[in-house]
């Protein structure tokens, strides 16, 4: 069994991934209206993978004998200046979800809660993974600039992305 402050801490991770699926389905929105639709599948793709990792902490926290307690999340912005900024607000969004998994393995590891801190582990290790890949992103974006033919080959790179599920840990 976790402390309560862990299973409020989990808790509230599930509604901010949930969050974090939205804020990427409104991105692969944008996308969608400017004709760039590999892009917005790489935001698609990454909207499923957020709710993914809301339903591991889901299940951890029945695992571990606690209630899920639902949270509501706020309505995410919709309305960007342009590509660029998208990418840099899913590169702050990642450093936010980093931040707030790193907290929680750091309460786990203060109240000595081992298997919280090693359930955890596979979401640092995603969180390491999202923002190199969100920076290099930003990194490509910028080098597009106002070249339509770049954009296009980028539009094209992401359009390959799927959605891969990891098995849960049962």
């Amino acid at each position: 069994m976790i402390s309560e402050k862990i299973a409020q801490l989990l808790n509230a991770q599930i509604a901010n991934e949930q969050y974090a699926a939205q804020y990427y389905l409104s991105m692969s929105a944008w996308f969608h209206t400017r004709d760039l639709d590999g892009i917005a599948n790489y935001f698609r793709v990454q909207s499923k993978e957020e709710l993914m990792h809301g339903e591991k902490i889901f299940d951890y926290i029945l695992d571990v004998g606690c209630e899920v307690q639902m949270q509501g999340i706020e309505k995410p912005p919709f309305e960007f200046e342009n590509e660029l900024d998208v990418f840099e607000r899913a590169l702050a969004h990642e450093k936010l979800v980093t931040k707030s998994i790193f907290e929680i393995a750091k309460v786990a590891t203060e109240e000595s809660d081992f298997a919280t801190v090693s359930f955890l582990q596979w979401f640092i290790n995603e969180q390491v993974e999202e923002e190199s890949s969100a920076s290099l992103l930003v990194a490509k974006i910028k080098r597009v600039k106002d070249n339509t033919s770049a954009l296009y080959l980028f539009d094209q790179e992401l359009a390959q992305r799927v959605f891969v599920e990891v098995p849960s840990a049962k």
